[in-house]
């Protein structure tokens, strides 16, 4: 079942989403409206977090099935009140590796404030460059890190006081911000993009191939994304286990997954069947 939930999520989620994703990334700046910059970035945020997530969930699935337990790599990341706890649930085995194998030999938290800083600097600086030969990798990197480094400095003690909404949306809009510097191919592209999302720059007039592109299985694939990110199956499960009973589930919970598991698995092989669209989006790093 965990092979399949992270195939579905990177075939049916993550590609649809990549449709209109790459459709505005890779039109020439002048020509993209700050309508559809939103809406490229949108898509690619999810796109990013479903296609990685998916094939976490397939590993782990697949070295289950061969008698080893990996550990999670997702955690909903999206639903994090800080970078802080972004980078606790965003690709947890790379962070885990930077912290015990980088981070703490250099001192960790424990040379200082100003060490620790410089640390934090490092690593997030090794950790953009782990990503490709590219500054814009870096730059991502440092983004990252220069938050961290502004949460410890007392930031996070105000994110702590804020509505849980408010924080969130200040950790979700740094980090899709950042996405941005990530699918761009160089830094022109980026900042030009920028100025169009926030509408000084871009084109005026709508965008047909887009509109096009927009259809009820983009659109439903979003509505998916966004509700799964945000936990909202989780919400579902344990209602669901409140109101029927732990009893009844336990009893019905085999037949239900499997029946749920042969269905996915009909829409997957559907999809893969009637659509040569396919993207890998790790080539460059």
């Amino acid at each position: 079942m965990r092979f399949v939930l992270g195939l579905a999520k990177k075939t049916l989620i993550a590609n649809n989403l990549a449709i209109v994703a790459d459709q505005v990334f890779n039109t020439p700046s002048g020509e993209i409206s700050t309508m559809a910059a939103w809406l490229g970035l949108i898509a690619y945020t999810f796109q990013i977090y479903y296609d990685f997530a998916g094939y976490s969930d397939m590993a782990i699935g697949l070295a289950k099935m061969f008698g080893f337990d990996l550990l999670e790599n997702f955690n909903f990341p999206y639903i994090s009140k800080s970078i802080q706890e972004f980078w606790r649930r965003w690709h947890i085995s790379l962070s885990s590796w930077f912290r015990d194998y980088l981070y703490i030999p250099l001192g960790g938290n424990r040379v200082g404030v100003l060490r620790t800083y410089i640390n934090l600097f490092i690593v997030f600086f090794v950790t953009g460059l782990w990503h490709g030969s590219s500054w814009n990798f870096v730059v991502w990197g440092l983004i990252h890190g220069f938050f961290i480094i502004i949460e410890r400095v007392g930031f996070k003690t105000t994110l702590a006081k804020m509505p849980s909404i408010i924080s969130t949306s200040y950790t979700l809009f740094v980090a899709m911000m950042a996405w941005v510097l990530f699918r761009a191919d160089d830094f022109v592209f980026a900042s030009e993009y920028y100025k169009i999302l926030f509408g000084f720059s871009g084109s005026q007039s709508i965008d047909i191939d887009l509109a096009l592109l927009i259809n009820s299985e983009f659109i439903m694939s979003l509505i998916i994304a966004i509700f799964g990110a945000f936990g909202g199956f989780m919400m579902m499960k344990k209602a669901g286990m409140k109101l029927i009973g732990s009893a009844l589930i336990m009893k019905t919970k085999p037949l239900v997954y499997s029946t749920f598991v042969v269905f996915i698995m009909f829409l997957v092989t559907t999809y893969l069947a009637n659509s040569t669209y396919n993207p890998f989006i790790y080539f460059r790093f």
